[in-house]
């Protein structure tokens, strides 16, 4: 083996409004149901000096792209984002062009609304539609119905957004794939960039899981969706770069890739986790904040805003390398595995060899792509680089507040 460095790479923002105007009982997000008038002046202030408290973590690094999540970070009206992106990127080197996402819930949109989050410096929105028949909507707890979710598109588009993603979710309590492709052809007809199209799980500690749907389609109708829809996306023009991602040449989210890619990123907001390379120590730290958001507001700013710190020992990292990047279908290139995490390519060897003679990775000189047997079995993939002290890290993982879109 050879000696190898960590290099620091490109660094994104993560922010996190926590209310929205009803939790929906599939969602296991840190959100909040809103009651009475929201402290939006206090909530920024409180975000920028988390911000702040983070800075010491990213001196002199550029930010390469923005995300506002929830939560419904359209509560937030657009005063505030501006005030916000303004106190930002005095503190921080914003690059040319950033990607500055914010997600929309059709149930808020207003007139003239996007005219001034444009104004503000947000040049992509992601609309969380999840389904047009208003049936499922009302069943996932949707405040929106179908013909909102397309007025809400088309007040984006004629205040000049071209660059937007739509969720879609299947294998919808009562869906039938007649449904699912109806879903998709009325979301082509509304030419996004950008189409999120991922299967209804029960995640814990949701009202589903709970209580689940009866008449949820069951594992081989769940996998013919897919499939079909998979074709459908493809013939319209929207490549699948990652598990549940498609997009128009050039349009993939960039601040989503990052995450897959293993890039680093500050998560602030309550609840917000972040992941930052620091290389003169040449270790990588995992920090999130408290959730609730009245604690947040109440420590924003200091230490006790922090809700753990976790450094990412070396044995740990092949097991969150491949946790991101084998949700790629382009998978991952073993020169950008050494510099992400330090670690020489022999330390995988023995799983790399494992995963192709099962036929899940492909190797192509230095890249190393998931095969189409590999994406149906991306978990089994993983659980291959998973060492004993790995356990705890994939429960942080499953909190780690990514916004999946």
């Amino acid at each position: 083996m050879h000696p190898v460095s960590l290099t620091t790479p490109p660094l994104s923002l993560y922010v996190h409004l926590p209310w929205c105007v009803r939790k929906c009982p599939y969602c296991d997000f840190n959100s909040h149901e809103g009651r009475g008038a929201l402290p939006f002046d206090a909530y920024v202030d409180a975000l920028l000096a988390d911000l702040d408290f983070d800075l010491p973590l990213a001196w002199g690094r550029t930010i390469h792209s923005v995300f506002f999540g929830g939560g419904t970070p359209s509560l937030f009206p657009p005063e505030f984002i501006d005030r916000f992106l303004q106190g930002a990127s005095s503190r921080l080197r914003f690059a040319p062009g950033c990607e500055i996402t914010l997600e929309t819930n059709p149930g808020t949109a207003e007139h003239g609304r996007f005219e001034l989050y444009r104004a503000a410096g947000v040049n992509r929105l992601s609309f969380g539609i999840q389904s047009f028949d208003d049936d499922c909507l009302k069943r996932l707890g949707r405040i929106h119905d179908s013909g909102e979710a397309e007025a809400a598109v088309k007040l984006a588009q004629d205040a000049g957004f071209d660059n937007f993603n739509l969720d879609l979710m299947y294998a919808l309590p009562g869906q039938t794939l007649a449904m699912a492709e109806r879903d998709l052809e009325r979301a082509f007809a509304l030419q996004p960039a950008h189409i999120s199209h991922y299967q209804l799980t029960l995640e814990p500690n949701t009202v589903f899981a709970a209580r689940p749907p009866r008449d949820i389609p069951d594992d081989d109708a769940s996998w013919d969706i897919q499939e079909h829809c998979q074709a459908m996306l493809a013939q319209a023009g929207y490549g699948q770069y990652e598990v549940s991602a498609y997009a128009r040449a050039g349009r993939q989210c960039l601040h989503n890739l990052n995450y897959w890619q293993f890039g680093d990123y500050l998560g602030i907001g309550a609840g917000a986790h972040g992941k930052i390379t620091l290389g003169a120590e040449q270790t990588i730290l995992r920090r999130w904040k408290v959730k609730h958001p009245t604690q947040y507001l109440a420590r924003a700013g200091h230490a006790e805003a922090i809700g753990g710190d976790d450094r990412i020992d070396p044995a740990r990292r092949p097991f969150e390398y491949m946790l991101n990047t084998l949700r790629l279908v382009d998978g991952f290139s073993l020169t950008a595995f050494e510099a992400r995490t330090g670690l020489d390519r022999q330390t995988i060897a023995m799983q790399l060899a494992q995963a192709v003679s099962a036929g899940w990775l492909a190797i192509d000189g230095d890249r190393v792509r998931p095969t189409e047997l590999g994406r149906r079995f991306t978990n089994d993939v993983i659980e291959l680089f998973l060492d004993d002290s790995a356990s705890h890290a994939a429960g942080a993982h499953e909190v780690a507040g990514y916004t999946i879109v």
